[in-house]
């Protein structure tokens, strides 16, 4: 996006108004999420070429750990600062928002000038079936707190160990994704379309890491925002966490899938939404717990509010149904975009407490 190139001049503003102003909040907050969507659109271009050499799946892959990176780094700040609440937020609006508004935004983008868009229905299923065991991670906590309402102790066992099985099984599906299986994820219709000389992938390698980098220096004022910026515009912190902040860190699957979804990859658009609302539920989600033992001033735990898990157990019944046939078009993308409209709604009126 090289006519876009000059919003990176957002990143030292927002560095300058967060060192000089820190007591405006809303302007803080405002500036760095503003900072963080010109670095995503650099992530999301670098994965889209490298995802031209390297394959859809292992694309989707890069796409969902470095757009996930964000996310990893608000949370790990979040912590830090104790915010809870907000940290839980944050990963339900990553799920639900990459299914729903990402993949959708996608089929809609995707879909306009196609009647139909193909995928392989075998890898779309063993995702969303790994988003099924997120579900499942993420709603057995919260039943045994209020079957049991034993000691919060037992409470963060549980907890801790749920997050290590999610762990570990996240790290056997990439074994699954990049070694035993990987033909199934790294190859697509469309590959070798493209002719022309050999990308240097050093380069968006590069690209990638110094843009990464910079979103960690601009999160830091984020996340100090926050709160008060919440506040002061008459939001509650859960809508801003499941909406704003989930919506900034997820600016680079916006920009990669919809771009791919244009360009006929909807392999590659499905294996970013989809991968990387997985990634946020086996492997960010499980991964602050347990930095939470090191960094923050209690460990964290595992127990989201009810309407979260309704929105995460809906969203992947959703995606899931959707999905199952290996063919999508704009129809469905606008049906996707519904969902996550009343959702984020339900969000917004949604009483604190």
């Amino acid at each position: 996006m090289p006519s876009a190139r000059w919003l990176l001049a957002l990143v030292p503003v927002s560095l300058v108004v967060g060192h000089v102003y820190p007591e405006r909040h809303v302007l803080v907050f405002v500036t760095s999420a503003l900072a963080v969507l010109p670095l995503a659109g650099l992530i999301g271009q670098a994965t889209e070429v490298l995802a031209g050499r390297l394959g859809p799946g292992i694309g989707g892959l890069l796409n969902a750990t470095f757009g996930n990176a964000a996310e990893l780094i608000i949370g790990a700040l979040a912590l830090r600062a104790g915010l809870f609440d907000l940290v839980k937020a944050s990963l339900t609006g990553s799920i639900i928002g990459n299914v729903l508004l990402v993949f959708g935004a996608a089929a809609l983008a995707g879909g306009i000038r196609r009647p139909v868009q193909r995928f392989n229905k075998t890898a779309a299923g063993l995702g969303t079936t790994m988003l099924l065991l997120s579900a499942v991670g993420l709603t057995v906590p919260a039943v045994f707190h209020r079957l049991t309402l034993g000691p919060h102790a037992i409470e963060l066992q549980l907890d801790t160990w749920i997050a290590v099985v999610l762990l570990a099984t996240y790290g056997l599906s990439l074994v699954f994704t990049l070694v035993t299986h990987r033909d199934l994820y790294g190859t697509s219709e469309h590959d070798g379309d493209e002719a022309g000389p050999p990308t240097p992938i050093g380069k968006w390698v590069i690209v990638l890491l110094v843009a990464t980098a910079a979103v960690a220096l601009v999160s830091e004022h984020l996340v100090g925002a926050v709160s008060e910026a919440a506040k002061q515009v008459g939001m509650t912190e859960l809508f801003v966490g499941v909406v704003v902040v989930a919506l900034v860190g997820n600016a680079a699957e916006h920009f990669s899938a919809v771009t791919m979804a244009m360009d006929d990859h909807m392999d590659v658009a499905l294996a970013i939404a989809v991968g990387s609302s997985t990634q946020i539920a086996l492997f960010v989600g499980p991964v602050l717990v347990l930095l939470s033992y090191l960094i923050a001033p209690t460990p964290m735990d595992l127990r989201f509010t009810t309407f979260e898990l309704v929105a995460i157990g809906i969203s992947v019944f959703t995606v899931s149904f959707i999905a199952h046939d290996g063919e999508t078009n704009w129809l469905e993308g606008v049906q996707l975009l519904a969902v996550y409209a009343i959702l984020a709604l339900g969000f917004y009126f949604l009483p604190p407490g």
